[in-house]
């Protein structure tokens, strides 16, 4: 394996020849009615048979979509409000991820300073040392948030080099409210966000973080759907992968989140999360195959690509 992630994730895009990543968002209720009936529950609300249910359903997304796609996107939020019992099965999901040769983006957000980064950091980009602990693998790359500046994002970056791991820094979201303090400028005209890119790209660009694909290990997250004078971040700041929210269920086109790729397709994941995973809940879908979900998905990541290898023509 590469000790680069960027490295690694380059290569993966080019082996399944798209930009796309799925992630995994689940919510019980939203599961296949095949998997939810299938669980003994103890009640309403049963939490084991629910995070049971969740792993199977999770398990299974993996293996139909990772001939297709170079990487994944877990959203730890979803499984933390099942306390140690969903944490548990995030861990596990990453380990089959890895076992099926996925690139891994553990979506956490983490951010502070100090010690309380480097905690942060250890926790969800450093495998484990504790003994006990040997089977349970961290993610690949984590998405973290910046707000802190330098101070709050260089504990992770330096954590990431020293693991051959990456992170995706929270500059530009893709919700309709963010414009209010993310487009805020100053009285030069500069954004807040742009600032932060700034910061961020102060640390990307550092030498030791560039690997052979010419791009570093520490990207950015840029909304699919945030205001189009956001493009001006991909020629700008040249050695950034961006991590693209928004495609699908959120409304970005497959052009509103190509627009962050350079010419030659490289340099952004484009990221579609419940627009695949519930894609039996489309109607598009379900006439075709029934109550066949998993090829309601395959089905629905198939036609991503190609939405987005026609988008880059």
């Amino acid at each position: 394996m590469a000790s680069h992630f960027a490295d690694r994730l380059c290569k993966a895009v080019g082996s399944k020849k798209t930009p796309l990543t799925v992630g995994l968002d689940p919510v019980y209720s939203r599961l296949p009615a095949a998997i939810r009936q299938r669980k003994e529950s103890g009640g309403e609300n049963d939490a084991a048979a629910e995070i049971d249910a969740i792993f199977e359903f999770c398990t299974k997304v993996l293996r139909i979509v990772a001939p297709l796609v170079p990487a994944v996107k877990l959203n730890i939020g979803f499984f933390e409000r099942y306390l140690w019992d969903g944490i548990e099965c995030y861990c596990s999901l990453i380990t089959e991820a890895e076992d099926l040769g996925l690139e891994i983006i553990g979506d956490v957000k983490r951010g502070d300073i100090g010690h309380t980064a480097e905690s942060y950091a250890k926790a969800h980009l450093q495998n484990p040392e504790l003994s006990g602990l040997d089977d349970v693998l961290a993610p690949d790359a984590i998405t973290i948030n910046g707000f802190a500046g330098t101070d709050g994002i260089l504990p992770f970056a330096d954590t990431a080099d020293k693991n051959g791991k990456g992170i995706f820094v929270w500059v530009r979201a893709s919700n309709p409210s963010a414009a209010d303090i993310q487009d805020f400028a100053d009285a030069a005209g500069e954004k807040m966000y742009e600032k932060l890119a700034k910061a961020v790209a102060e640390i990307a660009n550092q030498t030791h973080r560039t690997g052979v694909s010419g791009y570093s290990n520490v990207g950015m997250v840029i909304g699919g759907t945030s205001g189009e004078q956001t493009t001006a971040l991909r020629e700008k700041y040249g050695k950034i992968i961006f991590l693209v929210p928004g495609f699908g269920s959120q409304g970005a086109t497959a052009a509103d989140c190509l627009r962050f790729c350079k010419p030659d397709g490289t340099g952004a994941l484009i990221n579609a999360s419940r627009s695949i995973i519930y894609a039996y809940e489309n109607e598009k879908y379900s006439q075709q195959y029934g109550d066949n979900w998993e090829k309601c998905i395959e089905q629905a990541v198939a036609d991503a690509k190609i939405e987005l290898a026609k988008a880059a023509q």
